[in-house]
């Protein structure tokens, strides 16, 4: 196509719709995460979080006794469940599941795209528990199991990259905007919830859960970008 006959297709286009937005906006999110991740770290490394972290811990808590979480005890099982959802186990059978799923369909660029994303992140989430080796919360009982660091929260971290990732695959594949939205709401609230469900069973702090939304919204989308990058010059190339 001409180059004047495509400008003039595109200026009929809504501006969010055109391929320099979207850059420009996955862009904007992408510096914000790593900015808010920056800023909770250093927060975190100074000390400057704890009367906060503490204070939230000890409001999900019936006062005078710190292993007894508020609310009904169907509360806590749901939050064990939820919790649950954001484990290495689970996290590695979705990902099983969904990249052989691609494999079959021959879409192996997405089936790459999920790999990086989720073992990228587990790698990742890793280090960066080694570098800043913050202990988990003592001020509450664990309600559930935990054995690694504190500072990010892996289950809020891989969650993130994991259920954002795919939200974005699927969504991709929905012509109505509606459903697109309804997809991607599906993932972010799930991620919300299993950060959530970390603090109220006292095994994160909530600067945890927070800084692992960041890097994990901040790897998933870096992951996009790459993959997004590469299809465009494939495709170019063809």
């Amino acid at each position: 196509m001409p180059e004047t006959a495509l400008r003039r297709r595109l200026a009929w286009l809504p501006a969010w719709k055109l391929p320099e937005f979207k850059l420009l906006a996955a862009l904007i999110l992408l510096s914000g995460g790593v900015y808010g991740f920056i800023a909770l770290a250093e927060e975190v490394v100074e000390g400057e979080t704890r009367s906060f972290d503490e204070a939230v811990l000890m409001a999900l808590r019936v006062p005078d006794d710190p292993g007894q979480a508020i609310g009904p005890w169907w509360l806590e099982v749901m939050f064990a469940d939820i919790t649950s959802l954001g484990s290495a186990t689970a996290l590695f059978l979705v990902t099983v599941a969904v990249v052989g799923y691609l494999l079959i369909a021959r879409s192996y660029a997405a089936a790459a795209l999920v790999l990086a994303s989720v073992a990228g992140g587990q790698i990742l989430s890793s280090l960066l528990k080694n570098v800043f080796a913050r202990p988990r919360p003592d001020l509450v009982d664990h309600l559930v199991n935990v054995h690694s660091l504190s500072f990010p929260s892996g289950h809020a971290m891989l969650s993130a990259a994991t259920y954002l990732t795919l939200g974005a695959l699927l969504a991709r594949t929905q012509p109505v905007l509606a459903v697109r939205g309804y997809i991607l709401a599906v993932a972010v609230t799930l991620t919300l919830l299993i950060g959530v469900s970390r603090v109220y069973l006292g095994v994160h702090y909530p600067t945890d859960v927070a800084a692992g939304w960041c890097a994990g919204a901040v790897w998933a989308m870096a992951c996009w970008l790459v993959a997004s990058r590469l299809t465009r010059r494939t495709d170019a190339a063809v």
